[in-house]
């Protein structure tokens, strides 16, 4: 009997396991993100980007936080097990299909493409720049798509097309009309995928705009700690970011505070925050930190190679009011650069680890002169875009 019961437990534990490491599961709805790899860094692996709630995924094998996921035939990926829920009961087809296109305009601020589909299937998706276009993959797909209708009420979609680049691939290109990318959304209405792709402002002026500001940190997550002063990071990109709060708004300009007092606010619950706001432009401000006290200098971050410009716009203004140049980032693994709805850029004004910069920083006086220049840098930008 004793003999009996290690035996059923033994095949209860391997069966466990098994379903643990294999079988289907959904993506919840806090943005799921899937990863490239299982590659670390202090800001976590790189990422292909957010995928819509419900999406089904095949679980393939599991470490302890991720799963690993076959996306078609010769693509994986990683995503967390915290954002994914078994779905025991789903039963895969032999096959998946997209129907008819449909490209409109509508409204006066997003140009949509909708493409019907037989399962919320995963995708991955990115920018191009010379020409400006956004870039689309559907895994696990075959093209049935025998026409794609356009209208002309399109204001930033200039055309769209297909092809079938792997046997279960389909890649989308959407070309856009102007040179600067102004963001997009990708889910799922019911079983279609829907990509609302954001027209170029009327007028590219300031004050016509809505722009969000996120000071780093705050409530528990501290930040880094001044070299001798031991002042709290996220004390000071508040106190940073409220300056340029006051100061764009004596400019007329529209501002979204994410956080106006030390609380705690999850970079994930501030994106989605913000998604639901949907600013015309957002600047994430930080201070930065070396284990090295000589390192200095002011630096801009972002992912989307679409939104760089917005990046190196604020950094040129920044350097007049910095000891130096520490650089501009690309590809950059921060939570708030990952959306792709709106043009987005992380500054980093100075190191607190440094003993000149920390003095600078503590500075009412340097606060005002950085606000000064983030709103100079924000003028360049749309000088730019026209």
């Amino acid at each position: 009997m004793k003999n009996l019961l290690i035996l059923l437990f033994l095949v209860c534990h391997i069966v466990c396991f098994s379903q643990e490491k294999t079988g289907y599961v959904r993506s919840g709805n806090h943005l799921p993100m899937l990863g490239y790899g299982l590659g670390q860094d202090r800001l976590g692996g790189a990422k292909m980007g957010y995928i819509d709630s419900n999406v089904i995924l095949n679980v393939i094998d599991s470490t302890r936080d991720l799963y690993h996921v076959q996306l078609s035939k010769y693509h994986t990926g990683y995503i967390s097990k915290n954002d994914v829920s078994r779905d025991s009961l789903f039963k895969p087809k032999p096959f998946y299909l997209t129907g008819s296109y449909s490209v409109r305009g509508g409204d006066n601020k997003y140009d949509t493409l909708n493409i019907s589909m037989d399962e919320r299937l995963p995708y991955k998706s990115w920018m191009e720049i010379s020409p400006s276009r956004v870039m689309l993959e559907i895994y696990g797909v075959q093209s049935n798509t025998n026409w794609i209708t356009q209208l002309q009420t399109l204001k930033e979609i200039k055309n769209v097309y297909y092809e079938q680049s792997e046997d279960d691939v389909v890649k989308i290109t959407i070309e856009l009309k102007h040179h600067q990318h102004w963001g997009y959304s990708i889910s799922y209405v019911g079983k279609a995928l829907q990509i609302r792709v954001k027209q170029q402002p009327k007028i590219l002026d300031l004050k016509k705009l809505t722009v969000a500001i996120d000071p780093g940190h705050g409530g528990t997550n501290l930040g880094a700690d001044g070299l001798t002063t031991k002042v709290l990071e996220k004390d000071y990109t508040l106190k940073i970011s409220q300056a340029v709060e006051k100061y764009l708004t004596l400019k007329g300009v529209k501002v979204i505070m994410t956080r106006t007092a030390d609380t705690t606010f999850d970079n994930k619950d501030r994106a989605m925050w913000l998604q639901g706001l949907q600013p015309d432009l957002q600047l994430s401000i930080h201070l930065n930190s070396s284990d090295r006290p000589e390192v200095q200098g002011v630096s801009t971050y972002y992912k989307h190679i679409g939104f760089r410009p917005l990046s190196l716009a604020i950094l040129k203004q920044m350097i007049p009011v910095s000891t130096k140049e520490y650089g501009n980032i690309g590809s950059f693994n921060f939570t708030l650069n990952a959306p792709t709805d709106y043009p987005n850029a992380l500054l980093e004004v100075a190191f607190l680890s440094n003993i000149e910069e920390e003095k600078k920083i503590l500075s009412p006086k340097f606060h005002k002169a950085i606000a000064a220049q983030v709103y100079k840098g924000l003028v360049d930008f749309l000088k730019q875009a026209q």
